[in-house]
């Protein structure tokens, strides 16, 4: 698929941070959505425990939407635990199941229960 970047949306919530990711995910922008993600961490380093990928929105994601995921979890200091919601019919769900990413981060169906501390 072909199309332009598109940012994810952050929210800054005490401890965590929030990104609501876009509805496609691919090669096209993984590039722009990690540099994005690795921004919003390091812009709370000292205060941030928990990172939330929502990929609540995403309908389309290949392979490169996992490799967001294992890249994201590298990047964290290790006292930031990443937490990631996707519904579990759907496409991104599938994705880091098929991937193994689901084996290293914790995939949560709904928002409310990776947000809770």
């Amino acid at each position: 698929m072909t199309h332009f970047p598109s940012p994810c949306r952050v929210r800054d919530l005490p401890g965590c941070t929030l990104l609501a990711l876009p509805a496609e995910i691919d090669l096209g922008n993984r590039a722009a959505l990690y540099a994005a993600v690795a921004a919003a961490v390091d812009a709370r380093a000292g205060e941030l425990r928990v990172l939330v990928l929502d990929f609540t929105g995403t309908t389309f994601m290949d392979s490169q939407g996992a490799r967001l995921v294992a890249d994201v979890r590298h990047h964290l200091p290790p006292h930031v635990r990443l937490r990631v919601v996707a519904p579990p019919d759907g496409v991104p769900s599938r994705v880091l199941e098929v991937t193994g990413v689901r084996r290293d981060v914790p995939v949560y169906t709904g928002l409310a229960e990776a947000l809770a501390m």
